[in-house]
C-alpha cells in the first residue's frame, strides 16, 4: 500500500505488478444506498469546460425566435464556414479539461445534479485525436489533454466534499483497446481487414507514438508506444478477427460476430483469456482505489459474452464492497434496444445495477414530450407484466432515463432542442425523466438548449446532417480554436487555422447560462424531486384526462400528459403540456381515497400562471360522474410547461410532519 501523494508524484505504473506493489490507500466514501434518489449529468470532458469562460462571452440568444437566430448569424460573421466548424468538431480535441469540470461544480449543483458521469478520461494514442476517450492506450494514466491523475483525484474529492455532495461515475471500456497495433500489410488493410470468424490474424505490429508499425521487437518501448500496462502487450490478449458487423449474430451466442469483431479500428480484447480479463479488472479496481470513484458506466457491454459480463461486474462489485462501497453502481451501455438491454440485465443478475435506456424508449420520451406521440406510448414501456424491459423499468432502479446522449444509437443524431418550438421545450422532456420511474440523466448542454449547431436553412452546408456523431458533441465552453493535432496538442498547442467547435455554430462564445429558461426549469424540478419522496420511489400510474367534449381517457398526442406517483398515503400528480406552441388544459383523475381533500401546487413552471395556480395554491378535487379529478380546464397550462401537485400527506411528509395514515 502507498499514500496518494507518493503515487501521484510518481509516473503511472507500467505493469500490473508495479501497480499491486504500490496500491493506493486512502479513506473512502460510501456509495448511495438507493440510486433512484440521484440525478445524473453526463459530459464528455473535452466538450464541457476549460475553466476559462468569460462573463462577457456568454451566448444567450433564443434560437426559437427570428431575433435570436439573427443574433447568432451576426456573431458568426460574414466569413463563417460550416465545413471548418464541423471538421473541427469531428476531428479535434477542443480543450476541455478535468479542472474545467471542477470549476463548474457550482453550476451543476445549482442545476440539481447529484451524480457526475464523466466520459472516459484515460490516456489516448498521442498521434490520434480520439477526443471522445474510447480509444485507450494507457489504462493507468489520464490523457494529458484532459489533465493529470492529480486533477482527477482533486475533482472527485471536490465533488464529494459537503459543499457539493456529489458522486462520480467513470466511463470505462473492457471490450476493446485503442488502435494500438496494426494488422500485417498482407491482410490488405492494416487498420480494418476483413472479418475472420476464427480470429488469430498474425503477425500484428505494435504502433509507435507516430502511428507507424514497430517491426523491431527488440526495440525498447516508450510511454507513447503500443499499449500499457505491459501485461496487455502479448498479441494473445486480442482476438485479432478484423472488422466485422457489430450487429450480426444472436445475443446469446458467445461466438457471434458482434462479440468477436474489432470495434471499427479499436482492438477487441480476448476476454476468453482469464489473464486478459484479470488485467482489465485490476486496472479499473486501481482507479476506484486511487480516486474514490462511486460507480462505473461500462461501454459496449453487448459485445462481451454474458459470462464475461458477469465475471467483470462481480469482480468490480466485490472489490468495491471491500472498500466499504456496498452499493457501488454499475450501469451498462447495451446497444440494440429493449431486447438486448433486458437480456443482459437478466443474465448479470445482482452484478449489474442498471442499463442506459438508449433504445426505443429514448426516442419515445423525446417524441411524447414534444407532442409527437401520445403519452400512452411512453407509459406502456413500464408494464410490470412485460417479460422484457417493461418489467425492469417498473422497478425504477434498473434503467437510466436518457433523452439525449453522445451517440443516439437509435434515431437521428440530432440534439433534443433542434427545431424546438419554444425556448424551453426540453424542460418538458426533463419532466418525463425526472418525475417518472427510473434514474434520470441529463446530457451536457440539454439544459442550455444545444441544437446541433445549424438552423434549417444552413443545414445544406453540414455533411451528413442527422447522421454524424459530432453534431451531438458541441463544446459548451466555446473555444476560439481547437487543440493542435497529435503530440503538440498534448503539450497545450492550439491550431490557429481551425475554428473552435462552439455551441450553436459559433466560436469563442460559451453557454453556461444559469438564467436559461431550460436551466431554471430543470433546477426547479430537481428541487421538487429531492423534496418529495414519491417522485423518486413511488409507484407510477398514468392518469386519464377529459377536455372539451372528450370524456376521460388516454388521449392523442399534444394533449396534457398526466401521471401520479404514489408512496404509502402520499400522492403526487404531474402534468406536462407537450404542445410546443399552444396552451392545454383538462380534468385529471386522482385517487379519491388519498386526495379527496384537495391538492396543493408544489411546482408550476408557467410564468403566466394566475395566483390560483401558482406554487402554494390549493386546488379542490371535483367529482365528475363519480370520478375524482383536478380541474385545470378554466386556466390552461402554457406550451411545454410543467405542473406538480401533492396531497396533504405528501406535503406533510416533505415538511417532516407526516405520519402513517390510520
Amino acid at each position: 500500500m502507498s499514500s496518494l501523494s507518493t503515487i501521484l508524484s510518481s509516473p503511472p505504473p507500467r505493469t500490473i505488478t508495479e501497480a499491486l506493489q504500490n496500491w493506493p490507500e486512502r479513506e473512502y466514501r460510501e456509495s448511495p444506498k438507493d440510486w433512484r434518489d440521484q440525478v445524473f449529468y453526463f459530459l464528455l470532458p473535452d466538450r464541457f469546460s476549460n475553466g476559462e469562460e468569460r462573463a462577457d462571452r456568454l451566448l444567450d440568444a433564443d434560437l426559437s425566435t427570428p431575433k435570436g437566430v439573427s443574433r447568432i448569424k451576426e456573431i458568426r460573421g460574414p466569413g463563417w464556414r460550416w465545413d471548418n466548424w464541423q471538421s473541427s468538431g469531428a476531428e479535434r480535441f477542443q480543450g476541455g479539461t478535468l479542472k474545467g469540470v471542477q470549476s463548474k461544480l457550482g453550476y451543476l449543483k445549482e442545476l440539481g445534479v447529484t451524480t457526475l458521469w464523466l466520459g472516459p478520461i484515460f490516456r489516448q494514442r498521442v498521434e490520434l485525436d480520439t477526443y471522445h476517450g474510447y480509444g485507450i492506450q494507457n489504462f493507468f494514466d489520464v490523457d494529458p489533454r484532459f489533465g493529470t491523475r492529480q486533477d482527477l483525484v482533486d475533482l472527485v474529492d471536490a465533488a464529494h466534499a459537503p459543499r457539493y455532495g456529489m458522486h462520480v461515475v467513470l466511463d470505462v471500456i473492457f471490450n476493446h483497446s485503442g488502435s494500438n497495433w496494426l494488422y500485417d500489410g498482407g491482410t490488405g488493410n492494416m487498420y480494418q481487414p476483413p472479418y475472420r470468424s476464427q480470429g488469430g490474424y498474425e503477425p500484428v505490429w505494435p504502433r509507435n507514438g507516430y502511428g507507424s508499425a514497430i517491426y523491431d521487437s527488440s526495440r525498447a518501448l516508450s510511454g507513447d508506444d503500443y499499449v500499457w500496462p505491459q501485461e496487455l502487450h502479448d498479441c494473445r490478449n486480442y482476438l485479432r478477427a478484423g472488422s466485422g458487423n457489430l450487429g450480426a449474430g444472436n445475443i446469446d451466442d458467445e461466438q457471434a460476430e458482434h462479440k468477436r469483431t474489432d470495434f471499427c479500428d479499436l482492438r477487441k480484447f480476448n476476454l476468453f483469456s482469464d489473464d486478459t480479463l484479470r488485467a482489465l479488472v485490476l486496472s479499473y479496481q486501481y482507479w476506484i482505489a486511487l480516486a474514490d470513484i462511486d460507480g462505473l458506466r461500462i461501454d459496449t457491454f453487448k459485445h462481451v459474452t454474458q459470462e464475461q459480463a458477469r465475471n467483470f461486474c462481480n469482480a468490480i462489485k466485490e472489490y468495491a464492497e471491500i472498500l466499504g462501497k456496498d452499493f457501488f453502481f454499475l450501469v451498462a451501455e447495451v446497444a440494440g434496444g429493449n431486447g438486448p438491454e433486458d437480456r443482459y440485465l437478466d443474465v448479470t443478475g445482482r452484478n449489474l445495477d442498471a442499463c442506459l435506456d438508449i433504445g426505443e424508449q429514448r426516442e419515445t420520451i423525446c417524441s411524447v414530450s414534444k407532442g409527437l406521440q401520445p403519452g400512452l406510448q411512453f407509459f406502456s414501456g413500464f408494464c410490470y407484466w412485460d417479460p422484457g424491459m417493461g418489467s425492469h423499468r417498473n422497478y425504477g432502479s434498473k434503467h437510466l432515463s436518457i433523452s439525449d446522449d453522445h451517440d443516439h444509437v437509435f434515431g437521428q443524431k440530432i440534439r433534443l432542442s433542434a427545431d424546438a418550438s419554444n425556448d424551453h421545450q426540453a424542460a418538458a422532456t426533463a419532466a418525463l425523466q425526472l418525475f417518472s420511474l427510473g434514474i434520470p440523466c441529463v446530457y451536457y448542454g440539454m439544459e442550455q438548449g444545444l441544437a446541433s449547431g445549424a438552423e434549417p436553412e444552413e443545414r445544406k452546408y453540414i455533411s451528413k446532417w442527422g447522421s454524424h456523431d459530432c453534431l451531438l458533441r458541441e463544446a459548451m465552453f466555446g473555444p476560439e480554436h481547437p487543440r493542435a493535432s497529435g503530440y503538440p496538442g498534448t503539450q497545450g498547442a492550439i491550431d490557429p487555422d481551425k475554428m473552435g467547435f462552439g455551441p450553436h455554430g459559433t466560436t469563442g462564445w460559451h453557454v453556461f447560462n444559469t438564467k436559461h429558461p431550460i436551466y431554471t426549469r430543470v433546477a426547479q424540478m430537481t428541487k421538487v424531486r429531492k423534496d418529495f419522496l414519491p417522485l423518486r420511489r413511488g409507484r407510477q400510474y398514468q392518469r386519464e384526462t377529459a377536455f372539451l367534449c372528450y370524456g376521460f381517457g388516454l388521449h392523442s398526442s399534444g394533449e396534457i400528459v398526466a401521471w401520479s406517483r404514489i408512496f404509502d398515503d402520499q400522492e403526487i400528480l404531474v402534468l406536462v403540456n407537450p404542445h410546443g406552441t399552444e396552451p392545454r388544459g383538462a380534468k385529471i383523475v386522482v385517487d379519491h381515497r388519498l386526495s379527496a381533500a384537495g391538492m396543493k401546487v408544489i411546482l408550476n413552471t408557467d410564468p403566466a400562471a394566475p395566483p390560483s395556480m401558482r406554487t402554494g395554491a390549493l386546488l379542490d378535487v371535483d367529482r365528475v360522474g363519480g370520478i375524482s379529478c383536478i380541474s385545470i380546464d378554466r386556466w390552461l397550462l402554457g406550451p411545454s410547461e410543467v405542473m406538480v401537485l401533492g396531497n396533504q400527506s405528501a406535503i406533510d411528509a416533505a415538511s417532516g410532519a407526516g405520519s402513517p395514515q390510520t
